[in-house]
């Protein structure tokens, strides 16, 4: 059964975008670049909400630009192809490889689940994410902790009273100074 990741940027306080709605301190270097490049290579679907989905659009003329380096241009021929699945109540088109999500996020798990694939379904933006906690769907956390305190904005993490227990998977520290955790629900 393909496993449902939720794998973000975050500060060392817990947020992935910041009080005044900056993401500037998420700037990869090369290293941390290269491994979110790998990362995507095994993801099979992306489900996001519309601030990431709007974010992201970016890439999907990225390869135009004729100042993209080597590592920038792999990752928009990664990206690109992609399935995405946008979850938004304001948007009524998409562009790309993406849909909007007809559906609600369970039923849309379970069907893509169910369907053959490979790869990963990975899960994209903090509101999204924290419902698919709620539901207990999320199978394993990748967080890319940035050193640096943002004081606040949007948590990783959702606010919630629920515990859930983690496995260790891997880390992996970058000379930058950032830190990759990748942990596995505990069932």
């Amino acid at each position: 059964m393909r496993s449902v990741t939720y794998s973000m940027s975050v500060s060392l306080d817990g947020y992935i975008v910041g009080p005044d709605g900056g993401i500037d301190w998420t700037v990869p270097d090369a290293d941390v670049f290269r491994f979110w490049i790998d990362e995507i290579r095994d993801v099979g679907v992306h489900l996001m909400g519309r601030r990431l989905y709007e974010t992201m659009l970016y890439w999907e003329t990225a390869d135009q630009n004729p100042s993209l380096d080597d590592a920038e241009l792999e990752w928009a021929a990664l990206w690109n192809p992609l399935p995405k699945v946008v979850f938004s109540t304001t948007l009524s088109a998409v562009q790309g490889h993406a849909r909007l999500a007809s559906g609600g996020l369970a039923a849309e798990i379970e069907r893509l689940r169910a369907e053959p694939g490979e790869g990963d379904i990975a899960i994209g933006g903090a509101t999204l994410a924290a419902e698919a906690a709620d539901l207990g769907l999320i199978d394993e956390y990748r967080t890319v902790v940035y050193p640096v305190l943002v004081g606040g904005g949007i948590p990783f993490f959702p606010r919630s009273e629920r515990r859930v227990d983690l496995e260790l998977v891997e880390t992996r520290t970058f000379d930058s100074g950032v830190v990759y955790l990748h942990h596995r629900v505990a069932r």
